[in-house]
Formats: C-alpha cells, sequence, structure tokens
C-alpha cells in the first residue's frame, strides 16, 4: 500500500469481514483478534479484486518493508537522508544489508539500487509534472550531486531527458506499484 487511498480500501475490505484493523500503515494491518483460516481466504479473495495480495512468507515481508522503506524515504518524506540506503535499510530491519539485498535481487530480479533509482526517477517525474521547481533544486531535494548526474539517471531510465520530458504531456507516471 503506498497511499491513503490504498489504505482506505484495505480498512473497508478488512471491515467487510467483520475485523476492524487497530493500525494500517504501508504494508501492514493489524488487528485486535486473530483472523480466523475461513476470513484470511475472505480476505485474500477481497483484496485481490483492488489490486492487492496478502504477503504472508518471512521473505515476501522482507521484501515488502524493504520497498516500503524505500517508497516512504523517496516520495513521502522532505527529510535529507543523513545515511545511505543500505545503512538507512538495514537499521530499519536489524539484518545485514547482505543479506537483505541477496533476497532482493533474488526475488524481484533487480537491486534494491535499482529499485530506488527507479523510485526517485518516478519522484523526479512527479516533482518536474508540478513544475513548481528548477531542475537544480530537484537534484538538491533527491540527493543527487549535480543537475548532470540526475539528468544522465534520467535518460538512462526514461530515455528522454528531463526538459524533453517537461515538454512531453503523454504517459508523464507510472503508479508507484508498478514501479
Amino acid at each position: 500500500m503506498v497511499c491513503n487511498r490504498c489504505i482506505m480500501v484495505v480498512q473497508q475490505v478488512f471491515e467487510n469481514i467483520g475485523y476492524k484493523p487497530v493500525r494500517i500503515s504501508l504494508g501492514n494491518v493489524e488487528t485486535a483478534n486473530p483472523i480466523s483460516d475461513e476470513d484470511l481466504e475472505k480476505l485474500k479473495k477481497s483484496l485481490v479484486v483492488y489490486g492487492f495480495e496478502l504477503i504472508d512468507d518471512t521473505k515476501s515481508r522482507i521484501i515488502e518493508k524493504i520497498k516500503n522503506l524505500v517508497v516512504q524515504s523517496v516520495h513521502h518524506s522532505n527529510e535529507d537522508l543523513k545515511v545511505n540506503y543500505s545503512e538507512y535499510i538495514e537499521s530499519h530491519l536489524n539484518r545485514d544489508y547482505a543479506y537483505l539485498s541477496g533476497l532482493f535481487s533474488e526475488i524481484e530480479g533487480t537491486t534494491i539500487e535499482k529499485y530506488i533509482i527507479l523510485q526517485k526517477i518516478e519522484r523526479v517525474k512527479e516533482l518536474l509534472v508540478y513544475d513548481e521547481l528548477t531542475l537544480s533544486e530537484i537534484a538538491y531535494q533527491m540527493g543527487y550531486s549535480n543537475v548532470a548526474y540526475l539528468s544522465n539517471q534520467f535518460k538512462k531510465v526514461t530515455g528522454l531527458t528531463p526538459s524533453h520530458f517537461k515538454q512531453v504531456k503523454e504517459n508523464k507516471r507510472k503508479p508507484l506499484d508498478e514501479v
């Protein structure tokens, strides 16, 4: 879950089955009562209708937590990340980064670093569409050392320069769950 609408939909699905969530956050739902096996199947089916899936194995939960940390950091935080992403992820999950990186690559077929880049480029696209910041301000906000580095990375991922992207008015962005 990456947006408030997603959280509202998940809350509605849980309530429709008779469970009032105590807390819903990115990738997590806490309920006051344990969920029966029968209701768990109902939840799975109901969530799939809305494009969600219930994650119940440990490795998948770790991957989801990594993704949520990256999305939260890139898209929903205005704070400057004081440590690099490997330290950030390692400290939040209390696991060795080499293990997390290997697991992520094995399951997702891409590296955490590439996933971070894709998320950052999606955020840059969003900021370019809003047209409120200069490219220099965007580069600074996104933690790039300079505009040239951002532009090169942007072009590698999108095939367009940031300025050309601003001119093109089609296919601006992808939903975060499709990145």
